[in-house]
């Protein structure tokens, strides 16, 4: 999985969980190589390497028990972590054509992941007990529509999906959708608790956490939910009751397309040529975890717009760990933490490979990024939940 050898580090993750789905242990030699994966030597996985355009090089026991002792040395930061077992994966996404693509659902197809597709209904009857791994992409989890009044309030496609989202929201019992909306994000914030894996991004990341911390307050104006929101109801948010981020600011404006000011879109001063944000570097015998979801052939990443794109690092909570920043900028692009026996990582931007993704924009072709940094860290968590837990040393 290094640069210079991997053709396609994408489908690589794909293999690899085509293997799990065998009942096959994969050993993830973490911070070796790029973050290479050992899989049993057989001709049907060298076959599925060459269909897949994935590069592979066979080698003896001897040479990967070498391996294994020399990654096991205490001199060396590497790690081999096992993985078991495929995690099933669910995405929240709406039915129906949206003027928006989701980078995961694109990086899963084309990586040959599979995925099942579920929104509020299935959310809300609890079958997000039947997943490992939860992602949430470009939504609205506060009931503002993603805040595009000012500028889509009559394209067809934002009449249709409000009109829709009340509907939705009347058939499951709830007068409004902000508190439909709620509903669900507590179901997700037990999922989590109980110990699920979720992984959001864009402005799924933080309208999560403002839902979270507004529960009992009415935060949108009249165009949204038909009538005013509470006076003085920045007083009223809880900042306890969130996964990540401390006291932000909400943008009371229905005309400014931002929640918050966790959100660094506008606050950002960095032109597009030199926009890249660096991974940390972490223990791979003491903290597996953060390693795992760090594995990259390069540790500098392109940055890339959303309208989340990046968080405030002085509203982040001091036991959220930032894998991925721009210290120039005092920005975080790449979160992660713990939330009771459960995991999550936010990942700021929309699409890792389209700068400034607009509404209405063709998608993103990934066979012309087949090694693409940006995506391997999405990657990087779905493979996360099938690795073999072990206790802490601390």
């Amino acid at each position: 999985m290094d640069v210079e050898t991997q053709k396609n580090h994408l489908k690589a993750y794909g293999l690899t969980y085509w293997t799990l789905e065998r009942e096959l242990k994969v050993k993830w030699l973490l911070n070796y190589r790029g973050g290479s994966f050992l899989l049993p030597d057989a001709e049907i996985i060298q076959r599925e390497c060459q269909i897949r355009g994935v590069s592979f090089e066979v080698i003896s026991d001897a040479k990967a028990a070498q391996i294994l002792e020399d990654i096991a040395s205490p001199a060396v930061n590497q790690e081999a972590v096992v993985l078991e077992k495929a995690p099933k994966i669910a995405v929240y996404s709406p039915t129906g054509l949206k003027p928006w693509d989701d980078a995961v659902t694109m990086v899963l197809t084309y990586a040959e992941i599979p995925y099942e597709t579920i929104y509020d209904e299935e959310v809300l009857n609890d079958e997000l007990l039947l997943y490992d791994w939860l992602h949430l992409h470009h939504e609205d989890f506060t009931g503002q529509y993603g805040k595009f009044y000012r500028a889509y309030r009559s394209a067809a496609w934002y009449i249709e999906d409000k009109k829709e989202a009340e509907a939705l929201a009347k058939r499951l019992g709830y007068n409004k959708v902000s508190e439909e909306k709620l509903a669900v994000s507590l179901k997700i914030r037990d999922y989590v608790v109980g110990g699920g894996f979720m992984f959001a991004m864009c402005s799924a990341t933080d309208s999560f956490d403002i839902a979270l911390s507004a529960e009992g307050v009415d935060i949108c104006e009249p165009m949204f939910d038909g009538d005013g929101s509470d006076p003085g109801y920045q007083n009223k948010i809880d900042f306890s009751k969130t996964f990540a981020f401390k006291d932000y600011i909400l943008e009371r404006s229905p005309n400014v397309y931002e929640f918050s000011s966790i959100d660094m879109t506008e606050k950002r001063q960095i032109p597009k040529t030199t926009d890249y944000f660096s991974l940390m570097e972490y223990s791979a015998k003491w903290d597996p975890i953060p390693t795992m979801l760090t594995q990259n052939h390069t540790a500098l990443v392109k940055g890339f717009m959303g309208q989340t794109t990046s968080f405030s690092r002085d509203q982040i909570k001091s036991n959220v760990l930032v894998m991925g920043e721009n210290r120039t900028n005092g920005e975080a692009k790449y979160i992660h933490g713990i939330k009771g026996k459960g995991f999550f990582t936010f990942y700021g931007g929309h699409d890792p490979e389209d700068y400034t993704h607009r509404v209405g924009d063709p998608k993103t072709e990934l066979d012309l990024h087949p090694t693409s940094p940006g995506y391997r860290l999405i990657l990087n968590n779905v493979l996360f939940p099938a690795a073999k837990k072990k206790k802490q040393k601390t």
